[in-house]
């Protein structure tokens, strides 16, 4: 059993840890960037990262302060190694963007509420976009959704590691609340099909989209 802190990441050096806090589709408040300031400073942590996950990685420090760090943060854990919901990466959608036509930013925190806490057979990465321009990098995670005048589209299967895929789509025109429904359905179906520790884009490789998408639909 582990005795590494809870909610961190031992680091190389086999001394320090980094911990992720959470920060649904990349959106924090002013009170999240204060409180982060003031613990780097406190605790002199010596490196903040913003992730390609939209999340601030706070990393260099000693274990017997990561449990009064997190105290003082009061921030959720962002998992960010266990296998499960990694994060929502969405754009500004029609929050702010001139170009989006769909509201990428309610319907990511929609989805990182519902299926935060879901274990899968490996970590999963979710990309949602406000317009066809995919600015959320959509069709590269492991479920991608963009928006178009008349709905969202969904694909699966996409990646941007070291083996890439571009997700396939599959189906357009649906409303938000469709687009959770058939993200459970999927995350179910993959919970269930899948290898451990088998990415969505090598599970769609091995079982066939075209399977799944009878499957599901």
């Amino acid at each position: 059993m582990s005795d590494h802190p809870k909610g961190a990441i031992l680091q190389r050096d086999k001394k320090t840890y980094a911990i992720v806090p959470r920060t649904p589709v990349g959106m924090v408040t002013p009170e999240d960037l204060e409180n982060i300031a003031r613990v780097a400073r406190k605790y002199e942590v010596p490196v903040i990262k913003i992730t390609s996950g939209q999340r601030f990685a706070l990393v260099g420090m000693q274990k017997e302060e990561v449990e009064d760090i997190w105290k003082e943060l009061k921030m959720d854990v962002g998992k960010a190694t266990e296998l499960c919901l990694h994060y929502v990466q969405a754009c500004p959608g029609t929050a702010v963007c001139k170009f989006g036509v769909q509201d990428s930013l309610g319907l990511g925190i929609e989805i990182e509420r519902f299926f935060a806490g879901m274990d899968l057979p490996h970590k999963v990465k979710v990309g949602i976009s406000g317009c066809p321009f995919c600015c959320g990098e959509s069709f590269v995670r492991d479920i991608g959704v963009f928006g178009k005048k008349k709905g969202w589209t969904m694909t699966i299967g996409g990646s941007s590691a070291r083996r890439p895929r571009i997700g396939d789509v599959l189906v357009d025109n649906l409303t938000g609340e469709q687009v959770i429904a058939l993200t459970k359905k999927f995350l179910e179906y993959y919970r269930e099909k899948a290898k451990r520790k088998e990415r969505t884009a090598r599970f769609v490789d091995r079982v066939g989209f075209e399977n799944i998408q009878e499957a599901l639909l």
